[in-house]
């Protein structure tokens, strides 16, 4: 990856989390974003977003994306850049999956211990 392209990586994710937690309201919901990826020509940027609880990914990702305007001027306003990437938001499965995972090798850890201590 060029180094241009990670530096706008870095620097919407971080823009664009603070934009999220002070502009847009999500009930109950924990909404992060996990990854940046623009692409090759910068015109898009696919963002992964993580929400807690994940019964309300949904919910989030259309607040997210009927806000898209939004989020992308206020983005334009901050970076001080020419042109802001179309934003393109999914639900990033990744830290939920990690979650039962760890929860998975806990289990089986304490099945083990159990066993060994008998």
């Amino acid at each position: 990856m060029k180094h241009r392209q990670e530096r706008l990586n870095s620097l919407i994710q971080e823009e664009l989390s603070k934009i999220i937690t002070r502009d847009l309201e999500f009930d109950g919901v924990l909404t992060t974003i996990t990854k940046v990826e623009v692409s090759d020509d910068l015109f898009n940027a696919l963002i992964g977003v993580s929400v807690i609880p994940s019964s309300k990914s949904k919910e989030a990702l259309k607040i997210l994306n009927e806000n898209k305007g939004r989020l992308k001027h206020s983005l334009l306003k901050k970076m001080k850049i020419r042109a802001i990437p179309r934003l393109d938001f999914e639900i990033d499965q990744g830290p939920e999956k990690s979650a039962q995972i760890e929860k998975i090798i806990i289990e089986t850890n304490n099945e083990n211990n159990g066993a060994v201590a008998k």
